[in-house]
């Protein structure tokens, strides 16, 4: 019986194989089967509906041409009927836009439809698509889809892979490294119903959308028996469910398990997942609300491979069973409380053989910790960085002969060294970051270390005073940090050859002396700042990102910088605190991306280049300390994203009532200080209700001070603020190995400083910035009263209105300026009385009311009479402590009277004054212009004097014989 199949088997294997033959024979060059018409048609009505983006490399809707359309890019048939089986348009390199046309319902044999990383320009998924009875994959994750999820996808019965989100492994997709766009959250229709009728769904990603009112998300992912891969990253599931459903219809095919962003708590998703646990491969749960120790059950994961628990706050140590895993390859729980390893020295558990990759950054652990780790033998990234380790490092982390990054950065090893024992057979080595842990590298003269490092990241480490020698072996390095290393030593002939193709290179804060060649440098980021280097900038610079050589002796023209490569993609530029002069190259048109721009502290003049009003994505722009005259360009008001803007110490001029209605409403900082700007304050500043430092002194500004200035919602609101005042962007993270899942691209952060007038004295502010609320209008020729609304801004620090011509009198709310730290209104013509509010400043440390007309007694209590009394000199009419012991002998004027009575002593001093020049010109040279031309007159001026003297000793003598005279008897 057994033969007999056999025997039909074979047979029936013959007859397939002799109808392919005669199939393959009697197809000529002249019968190809072609796509079905009616399918080319509506491929082409399809192609109408979109527009091409963006191209990158070979093929594009173009191909979309011509009678077959099997044979056009991205669209796959069946070899043997024509039919369009399969459409992929994300694929391959280019980025489409527009909609779905419902033409794609008559491919109806179409199974899989791609078009994952496009832009749909935020349309709905279309209905029609559960229509396609025969797909069996659809993905349109990255897509750019609003609204809701259409439930009539739960009709495609075939479906096996279903993706509507992004994937959380590939967060720097195609889309985002080109256009920096974020795309908006899907979010579901209120249920997940529909969901459960596709039960022939394997892999399911819904990362991304917005799941925060589908409460019976686990009842449904518990109805698809054949999932294998669920991923539902940031959709903001609901953290609490019925405990009944956790343990119903659990699926036993679960494999990978992707959950993070969420608000799951402990309670919640443990019963469930050690549930579903048995089969697991890869698990997220990281950026959750976990709580609480490590559950022991962790450990029954026996097939487990990657354990992603960062960013919860789990706390405790790490189990003994945990440690019995004996197929985990990569585990991450950074970013938690833990303290304490808890590794088994007992290297028979399975960990120690299998576990690559480490990450336990941003906890509490402490210094024992990498004395256990050196028995995990197949390490090869281990990540440490941001703990509580100190003390000494064992040599024997120097024995990982796999390990490829070593990362300990943010610890604190204060006087530790490391030497060559450390790196003894860290021949695999790729990445090295001890930043910012005060080591002391120490290596014996002409030392060869085992590795070649292509990430060498040592801020903060302590390697001079001379130039690391070491480094002249490494000759694939990328990325190389050693600011703040104690160099204070010469650039070597050997540098700029052997790393001119470094994507990072940051030498900064050190004493490093010499000159940057003259040849190209190619570089995505360059920080020599704060050194010694000099010379004139290089010609040619391909700086793809950031460049910052401040805070050096760099001398000579900056019109190099319009040489720049890649000028499209220059996000920061320092070059403040330099030598550099010369008028500023018109160029920067094509700076499409710059965000910060600082050429502070220089010797640039000329006027200000009207080029810089083609930066749209400028946020800081300082000029301080120039030499720039002439008007301000009016294409500045261009830079609408302006945050910072600090013109302040030039030669500038022009009436600031050119301010605009719509300029730069998003200013943060403006400082306008010491230059010849003239006119009135316009009333279009007070639009800029995110103002938090307002300086216009020592300048000729007229007229009154706006009543408006109470729109300065910063000042007049608590609102939080940041304390420092920054720019962030986006760069590619440099590390060999990337903090999987997640990585690809950091955000750094450039930190603006200013200088500024704080209590009398001028100071330079960095990172407390941002906490500073102050307006400075002092110097300058505004008149009137101080407007009462000034009164409004209640979290002001500091308000500077002095040697101005202002009248009137204090506003009498001042008190309700709380915050205030810092009040100046020296040398106006201020009358009137102290307002008794002003005593209730509890935290006023500097006040200076001098040169004015106030009178009365001054308000008593603990602030204001423990201030020295010079604060309130010139004012002739203010008595009390602490000017004098009272106010007993002083009359107090009405108010009318008062002013009137100033206004008639004003006049009289005029008068008074030029009088006595006068008087003084006359009787000088009336009496001694006599005396000089008459010699009669001299001789009888002279004996009068002579009798004069007789007269007044005689006087004396006299007098003194009476005295004595008395004392005797």
């Amino acid at each position: 019986m057994m033969a007999m199949m056999s025997g039909e088997r074979s047979q029936l294997l013959l007859l397939v194989l002799f109808v392919l033959l005669l199939q393959e024979k009697s197809t000529t060059a002249e019968d190809v089967i072609v796509c079905n018409e009616s399918e080319r048609q509506a491929l082409l009505d399809f192609k109408q509906s979109l527009q091409l983006v963006d191209q990158v490399g070979d093929g594009d809707l173009s191909s979309w041409d011509g009678k077959d359309c099997c044979a056009w890019t991205g669209v796959y048939c069946n070899i043997f009927t024509g039919y369009v089986e399969a459409l992929d348009l994300g694929e391959h390199f280019w980025l489409v836009a527009g909609t779905i046309s419902p033409s794609l319902l008559k491919l109806q044999h179409l199974s899989q439809l791609d078009l994952r990383k496009n832009d749909f320009n935020g349309s709905r998924i279309p209905e029609f698509i559960g229509s396609l009875k025969n797909l069996t994959y659809l993905d349109l994750s990255l897509g750019n889809f609003e609204g809701p999820i259409p439930s009539q996808l739960g009709n495609l019965s075939k479906l096996e892979t279903l993706r509507l989100g992004g994937d959380v492994l590939d967060p720097n997709h195609l889309y985002s490294m080109r256009f920096n766009k974020k795309f908006p959250k899907l979010f579901s229709v209120g249920n997940l119903e529909w969901l459960s009728r596709l039960t022939s769904l394997k892999y399911l990603d819904l990362s991304f959308t917005n799941l925060s009112k589908a409460s019976d998300w686990l009842q449904v992912v518990n109805q698809l028996p054949f999932l294998e891969k669920l991923s539902m990253n940031d959709c903001d599931l609901p953290g609490a469910f019925s405990s009944s459903l956790s343990l119903v219809n659990s699926s036993t095919s679960l494999n990978d398990l992707y959950l993070s962003g969420n608000n799951l708590t402990s309670s919640a998703i443990y019963p469930w997942l050690f549930n579903v646990s048995s089969n697991l491969v890869a698990l997220d749960l990281s950026r959750n609300q976990l709580k609480g120790p490590i559950p022991e059950s962790f450990g029954n994961m026996v097939d487990m491979k990657y354990l992603y628990l960062s960013h919860n706050q789990l706390e405790g140590g790490i189990y003994r069973s945990l440690w019995g895993m004996c197929s985990l390859r990569h585990l991450d729980m950074g970013s938690n409380h833990l303290s304490a390893f808890g590794f088994a020295q007992n290297t028979s558990f399975g960990t120690a053989n299998s576990l690559k990759y480490l990450r336990l950054a941003e906890n509490q652990l402490t210094s024992s910790v990498l004395n256990e780790v050196a028995n995990l033998s197949s390490l090869e990234v281990l990540d440490l960085g941001y703990n509580l380790l100190n003390g000494s490092i064992s040599e024997s982390i120097g024995q990982l002969s796999n390990l490829l990054a070593l990362r300990l950065a943010g610890n604190s090893f204060e006087n530790v060294v490391i030497s060559e024992a450390h790196f003894s057979k860290l021949t695999k080595l790729f990445e090295l970051d001890l930043s910012y842990t005060s080591l002391t590298l120490k290596f014996n003269s002409g030392w060869i270390p085992p590795f070649q490092l292509k990430d060498i990241l040592l801020c903060s480490c302590k390697l001079g005073p001379r130039f690391p020698e070491w480094l002249r072996t490494q000759i694939w390095v990328r990325a190389l940090d050693i600011s703040v290393a104690e160099i204070s030593d010469s650039l070597p002939h050997w540098f700029w050859d052997q790393y001119h193709q470094m994507e990072y290179l940051n030498l900064s804060y050190n004493q490093i002396n010499g000159t940057l060649p003259s040849n190209s440098i190619n570089l995505s980021r360059l920080d020599l700042s704060s050194n010694n280097l000099s010379g004139p900038l290089p010609r040619v610079l391909s700086v793809l990102l950031s460049l910052n050589l401040s805070k050096n002796k760099f001398l000579g023209s900056i019109s190099s910088i319009c040489n720049i490569m890649n000028k499209d993609d220059l996000k920061f530029l320092d070059l403040s605190i330099n030598q550099f002069s010369g008028v500023v190259p018109d160029c920067f048109a094509q700076f499409t991306k710059l965000t910060a721009l600082n050429l502070a502290d220089n010797n640039l003049s000329g006027p200000i280049s009207s080029s810089l009003g083609s930066l749209a994505s400028l946020e800081m722009l300082s000029l301080h300390g120039n030499r720039f005259s002439g008007k301000l360009p009016s294409s500045l008001w261009n830079c609408i994203k302006l945050k910072f803007l600090d013109l302040s110490d030039n030669r500038l001029s022009g009436k600031l009532s050119l301010w605009s209605n719509q300029s730069l409403p998003q200013l943060v900082f403006l400082n306008l200080q010491n230059n010849q700007f003239n006119g009135k304050i316009p009333s279009q500043l007070c639009r800029l209700k995110y103002i938090q430092i307002l300086d216009l002194s020592v300048n000729k500004i007229s007229g009154t001070i706006p009543r408006c200035l109470n729109n300065f919602t910063s000042m007049a609101q608590k609102v939080d603020l940041d304390r420092r005042i920054e720019h962030l962007f986006r760069v590619p993270r440099f590390g060999y190995i990337t903090k999987l899942p997640y990585g690809g691209f950091v955000e750094l952060n450039y930190v603006d400083e200013a200088l500024l007038v704080w209590k009398g004295t001028k100071q330079m502010y960095a990172k407390i910035l941002g906490l500073l609320l102050i307006i400075d209008l002092s110097s300058n020729k505004l008149t009137g009263e101080i407007p009462q609304e000034i009164s409004s801004l209640q979290e002001l620090i500091a308000l500077n209105l002095s040697r101005n011509f202002l009248t009137g009198q204090i506003p009498q709310k001042i008190g309700q300026l709380r915050q205030l730290q810092s009040l100046d209104l020296s040398r106006n013509k201020i009358s009137g009385s102290i307002p008794p509010s002003l005593s209730e400043l509890t935290f006023l440390g500097s006040l200076d009311l001098s040169y004015n007309y106030l009178s009365g007694k001054i308000p008593s209590g603990t602030q204001l009479q423990g201030f020295d009394p010079s604060i309130f000199s010139h004012n002739h009419g203010l008595c009390g402590p602490p000017v004098t012991p009272n106010c007993s002998g002083s009359v107090e004027l009405p108010k009318g009277q008062l002013e009137r009575g100033q206004d008639d002593f004003d006049e009289f001093l005029k008068w008074f004054y030029a009088g006595m020049v006068l008087g003084f010109v006359v009787g000088f040279w009336g009496f001694c212009g006599a005396l000089l031309f008459k010699r009669s007159w001299r001789h009888s001026y002279f004996r009068f004097l002579d009798k004069v003297k007789d007269w007044l000793y005689v006087a004396y003598a006299l007098q003194k014989a009476r005295l004595e005279r008395r004392i005797q008897a």
